[in-house]
């Protein structure tokens, strides 16, 4: 019975049957213990002894050999239990072998019955060393027998007890027992150096009480314990357990990752399970780029193509996948091929992806290249670039837009190949050039080290003005032009590691040429299944238009504003009012009257979030009225500049402006979007900034590509002043520029050459210096001053000064006013600079109707 349910037994002799053998179970002493083995007859086959000693004596061999010496020859099994000083179980077991006892040291501190329960057995492939002690658990480090390369932990628990059925945690002592395997996982893998950490580790539970959760509920608690699991490197997760509704028969839970996807959950019906087998070359080769800190790229296809098992659903749902491998024929040419995975004879692995999700059912099919760092580390020779060429070549004739991750060393660099590496990633330079050029979209995510060409072929196909691809990095990427140890070894200027040379938070993302920056491949392909959502073009080369359930007629009027530094608002409607805001010239932020227009069971998705200086344009991908459009926003509020800030420069990126990279931000959006969709420009916007330091920091050359952008733009924009206009930046965005821009203004607005307050002080200068002269306080106050005696015109003169200042400043504000009243929108309107004037509470409303007529 001590057997059966774990309890122990407090009588000196029981004897027992289990499964057809004899058993004795004693509580006895070691004295004892001898001579009852030596009255044993042929009867008894297995002796089960609870010892009442605290340890063993030191000179443990010895006893052993009397003990086996003691046994009969027919005994099969002797094992020993005793709680030690720290009343923790302990066990010892011989076992019979070729007619003699020997003690099994596999199950040191380990029943035999529980090592047949957790099946000990299917571990017959791998010499195992036991690493962990505690109750119920049993961790072991492993060595396949035929593959000493082949090294991983194994931990195997027991769960015993009565559970209650709950809604969220039906398995209390399971997860007692959980991370207390997690723990002891973490502990030894915290003993070794990040590179040295094993992989593909496996932890193995075994339930022994019956379950009255439901599938749903197991899933539900799977999902909740699921993040702990991370990096472990855990290849697989399995749960051994009976569900009262088939009570009698076990069942396994199979948690198991694919790729760098969170685990995946499966149902496996075996009585036994099966013996676990070495890696394989393929699962080598995952384990090797998975030491680098990389993903295999054919775990990267099993995770876009997706499972139904999924236990995590992501933000954004991938939907399944289908990939075609394709390989080069004896013409060069991209041609599917149909070989395993990981068979691929270069560093290259090109193919074409599909995914049906909810928003395309019918598929998103995208030309697939990534690369593979488990061989040369995705140096690039003559057979990389050739596959390259051909997977461009095969974008541009099926009109098919590239996904691109890649890792790469740069150009091979060996004792039998040279200068003809570099010509080869010339040749791949062109085609990526004229590919773009030709409006082909390349997207990347760089997940790992890309050195020299790489890099070079990342800029020229997604960071130049003309491209419309992304580039996603994720925080473990860098791209760099040489290697920290080529550049320490030449005396260059490098830093701690590539990520300091080139890494995405520190030089990528504030640069702007991260576009996006994310710390995991899975959200960089979060990301980019969102960023599909506003920039797939479907067959007609049109991007998709959805069913939005927010009305088309709402009004923004009401949509709550909260910012504690802008208590004067408290709805976008305060911003448009003339009680609240009658000159436009009260600060506010400019993302929440973005989201108030943009529809509200949509997500968006801002672009170059990171770029430093770049804080007073935002750029939105989102949908309105269903229609994705890019959407800009000039931030209209003073932004605290960050970092050391020159002196000849602003000490704030004042609101309403547009300083060098927010211009360079602007002009990379309308190129981006220009064919793909249409641009919504939501503008308070006084103009360029004319500091020296923007000057000096290209502000007119981003400015003229602000111009360039929309006279070259392909496709509707939509510009809408919902406060000021003025100066430089009314150029660039001109009706003149292209005959698709559609400008309206927000009644109440203003919009001139220059603002009302600097034309009053600078322009019309002379006309407030006549309206101070003529002022009748100022001429009272100057005769006075004329006929007052010396002594008196001190005092005077301090006074007409101080006077004078007064009026200059009123008749300077009415001037101002004056020239607002009559440079209005209306005027704008009549001279033909703008379409129309709307109301505010119109503003969603009209965006949506331009959206639908131009489409």
């Amino acid at each position: 019975k001590w057997v059966s349910d774990g309890t122990w037994l407090e009588s000196a002799f029981v004897l027992g049957e289990l499964k057809g053998k004899q058993i004795l179970s004693l509580h006895t002493s070691i004295p004892q213990l001898k001579i009852q083995l030596a009255e044993l007859d042929d009867s008894v086959d297995i002796v089960e002894a609870i010892l009442q000693e605290k340890a063993l004596p030191s000179g443990w061999e010895a006893l052993k050999e009397e003990l086996i010496l003691q046994a009969p020859a027919s005994l099969q099994r002797v094992t020993l239990s005793w709680f030690d000083l720290k009343n923790e179980e302990k066990h010892l077991s011989l076992i019979s072998k070729d007619g003699q006892l020997q003690e099994r040291i596999l199950l040191r501190n380990i029943h035999p019955e529980a090592a047949e329960r957790i099946h000990i057995e299917q571990f017959g492939n791998f010499d195992l060393e036991r690493i962990y002690t505690h109750e119920h658990i049993y961790a072991f480090l492993g060595k396949a027998k035929q593959n000493p390369r082949d090294e991983r932990i194994f931990v195997m628990a027991e769960v015993f007890g009565k559970f209650a059925t709950e809604a969220e945690f039906p398995l209390w002592e399971f997860k007692q027992v959980f991370f207390e395997a997690i723990r002891s996982m973490r502990e030894m893998q915290s003993k070794r150096t990040k590179r040295s950490r094993l992989q593909w580790n496996w932890i193995s539970f075994h339930i022994h009480p019956i379950l009255k959760a439901s599938q749903e509920q197991l899933y539900r608690f799977a999902k909740r314990l699921e993040p702990y699991t991370r990096d472990l490197n855990l290849r697989e997760v399995r749960v051994r357990l009976r569900l009262q509704r088939d009570r009698f028969k076990y069942s396994t839970l199979i948690l198991k990752r694919s790729g760098n996807s969170r685990l995946s959950i499966n149902w496996e019906h075996s009585p036994i399970p099966p013996e676990l087998a070495p890696v394989s070359t393929y699962e080598m080769r995952v384990i090797r780029a998975h030491k680098f800190g990389h993903i295999y790229p054919y775990e990267i296809i099993s995770m876009l193509e997706g499972s139904s098992n999924s236990v995590t659903k992501n933000p954004v749902e991938m939907g399944r996948g289908r990939f075609q491998e394709y390989d080069l024929d004896e013409q060069n040419n991209a041609v599917p091929i149909f070989r395993p995975f990981g068979n691929n004879p270069s560093s290259i692995v090109i193919g074409l992806i599909t995914n049906s999700t909810p928003q395309f059912p019918e598929g998103m099919t995208r030309v697939w290249i990534a690369s593979d760092s488990t061989k040369s580390m995705g140096a690039l020779a003559e057979k990389e670039c050739r596959r390259i060429i051909a997977a461009i070549e095969l974008a541009e004739e099926m009109e098919l837009p590239i996904e691109w991750i890649p890792i790469s060393a740069g150009a091979m660099i060996s004792m039998d190949s040279g200068t003809e590496n570099l010509d080869w990633t010339a040749k791949v330079l062109r085609h990526i050039i004229q590919f773009t050029q030709r409006g082909g979209i390349i997207n990347l995510i760089v997940h790992g080290i890309n050195v020299g060409a790489q890099s070079y072929w990342n800029a020229e196909a997604s960071m130049l003005m003309h491209t419309k691809g992304t580039l996603i990095m994720t925080t473990q990427a860098a791209m760099v032009l040489t290697g920290k140890k080529a550049l320490d070894f030449s005396g260059g200027v490098s830093a701690e590691d590539e990520k300091g040379i080139g890494g995405a938070k520190r030089i990528m993302a504030p640069n702007g040429q991260a576009q996006f920056v994310v710390d995991t491949l899975e959200e960089a392909y979060q990301v980019l299944f969102l960023y599909y959502q506003y920039t797939y073009r479907q067959k007609d080369g049109k991007t998709k238009v959805i069913i939005s359930q927010d009305p088309d007629t709402r009004s923004v009027l009401s949509y709550p504003y909260s910012d504690t530094r802008h208590p004067h608002f408290s709805v976008i409607g305060d911003i448009f009012s003339q009680e609240h805001n009658p000159d436009r010239k009260k600060p506010y932020a400019i993302r929440q009257v973005m989201r108030s227009v943009t529809d509200q069971d949509q997500k968006y998705l801002e672009k170059f979030s990171h770029l430093s200086n770049g804080e007073s344009a935002v750029v939105w991908l989102s949908h309105i009225g269903g229609h994705p459009v890019t959407l800009i926003g000039i931030e209209s509020q003073p932004i605290t500049r960050r970092g050391r800030i020159p002196l000849h420069g602003p000490d704030t990126w004042t609101g309403g402006t547009l300083f060098p990279q927010s211009s360079k931000k602007i002009a990379r959006a309308l190129n981006s979007a220009s064919g793909i969709h249409p641009v919504v420009v939501l503008a308070n916007l006084s103009g360029f900034d004319g500091s020296p330091e923007s000057l000096q920091n290209l502000q007119l050359e981003y400015g003229a590509e602000i111009g360039r952008a929309v006279v070259n733009f392909e496709g509707p924009i939509i510009f809408v002043v919902i406060g000021r206009y003025h100066g430089g930046a009314y150029v660039v965005f001109s009706k003149a520029l292209n005959s698709n821009l559609v400008s309206m203004a927000v009644e109440g607005s203003f919009a001139s050459v220059i603002g009302g307050a600097p034309a009053a002080a600078v322009v019309f200068s002379r006309n407030v210096k006549q309206l101070v002269d003529s002022d009748s306080r100022i001429v009272a106050l100057r005769e006075r001053l004329n006929q007052a005696s010396a002594q008196e015109k001190v005092q005077l003169r301090e006074q007409f000064e101080r006077l004078q200042n007064d009026v200059t400043l009123e008749k300077r504000g009415e001037v101002a006013k004056n020239f607002d009243t009559v440079h209005s929108v209306e005027r704008a309107i009549k001279v033909g600079s703008l379409d129309a004037v709307i109301k505010a509470r119109d503003l969603r409303p009209r965006i949506i109707a331009e959206l639908r007529g131009k489409s």
